[in-house]
């Protein structure tokens, strides 16, 4: 349904953040709402690139308010869109969203609309081979026709949470005679790179995701999540690696962040091939759990896409429950012979 006459879409580079943050601090609200994280840090980033006026993406003005933004990021030949939101109650005195059902429905009508604009910016970009979108703040399905509609495939994901109470000891944690468990230090980073592209070859998250299916991108993913803040604040604490004793490999690894003074995030979590059905990663979960307890974190959280059964059931097993699910949405390019 589309929004009404009194609406443009401009490009977001000619704004600075200061119109923006009324905007910014209603989604940070959602954020905090829905899925207890604060956003503050993200949107002070954000800014950060508004104010250069080097983010692509687009602006919703009605009654001459933004009420809305969508923005994307390129890597080399891959685009990612980072975000769309709208505002769900129109400017005061506006008539554009007369005849939507609620105000639910209005911005969901401004980030569709949004969301044309940086398809139609991105698809007509013959250096971009593929797009990646994962709106982890949107419901499964909210977006789903307009994602279809310009080609993209859909993997319906989960964002499970696991409330924490009464872990006042270490684990008691049993590993095959050959391994070790120790805390994550900087120099994991590029052997936690290999391990990565290892345990998701031929996995659904690579099709999600295509940094998983190199080392090069493997070591991208880790460095925005370690060093650069880019899911929460990187706790080495809570991190923890399984390294096989003679080759000194690492063989599993779990990462966590914090994303508010209550809520953790399991960022990463994987097993090598070839040691999986070890339960390490039943102990890798075990032991971020007791150590985001520790930083006095009371739930912790984790996303999985649906299709990945296995880890679902382990998840539950754990104590997690799914309370929000989400679409992630990928796009390739066809090149002719």
């Amino acid at each position: 349904m589309a929004a009404g006459v009194s609406m443009e879409i401009l490009d977001l580079r000619h704004f600075l953040s200061p119109v923006l943050r009324p905007v910014l601090d209603a989604e940070g609200e959602l954020w905090k709402r829905r899925l207890h994280w604060d956003y503050r840090n993200s949107a002070r980033l954000l800014m950060q690139y508004l104010d250069s006026r080097m983010l692509p993406g687009f602006a919703a003005l009605d009654a001459g308010r933004i009420t809305g933004y969508g923005f994307c990021v390129y890597e080399d030949t891959k685009a990612i869109i980072g975000d769309v939101f709208a505002l769900a109650e129109p400017p005061l005195g506006s008539q554009s969203m007369l005849g939507l059902v609620d105000d639910t429905e209005a911005a969901r009508a401004v980030e569709e609309t949004l969301l044309r604009h940086i398809f139609e910016l991105l698809l007509n970009s013959p250096q971009v081979d593929r797009i990646e979108s994962q709106l982890l703040l949107h419901p499964s399905g909210t977006h789903a026709n307009v994602f279809y509609e310009a080609g993209f495939v859909l993997f319906r994901r989960l964002f499970m949470v696991r409330r924490l109470e009464g872990l006042w000891n270490a684990p008691h944690v049993s590993l095959p005679a050959n391994l070790e468990l120790r805390a994550w230090r900087d120099e994991d980073l590029t052997p936690a790179g290999r391990l990565i592209s290892e345990a998701y070859y031929g996995h659904t998250d690579s099709q999600i995701n295509d940094q998983y299916r190199s080392v090069h991108g493997s070591m991208r993913f880790l460095n925005n999540i370690v060093r650069h803040a880019g899911c929460g604040v990187f706790s080495a604490a809570v991190s923890h690696v399984v390294v096989e004793r003679v080759s000194r490999e690492l063989v599993a690894l779990v990462l966590g962040s914090r994303v508010s003074p209550e809520s953790g995030h399991i960022t990463q979590l994987c097993v090598h091939p070839a040691f999986r059905r070890k339960g390490l990663a039943r102990a890798l979960l075990a032991v971020s759990a007791f150590h985001f307890m520790r930083q006095g974190i009371s739930e912790i959280s984790l996303t999985v896409t649906e299709a990945n059964v296995e880890a679902i059931e382990l998840y539950h097993g754990e104590g997690f429950d799914c309370e929000h699910t989400f679409d992630a949405a990928v796009w390739q390019r066809e090149r002719r012979a």
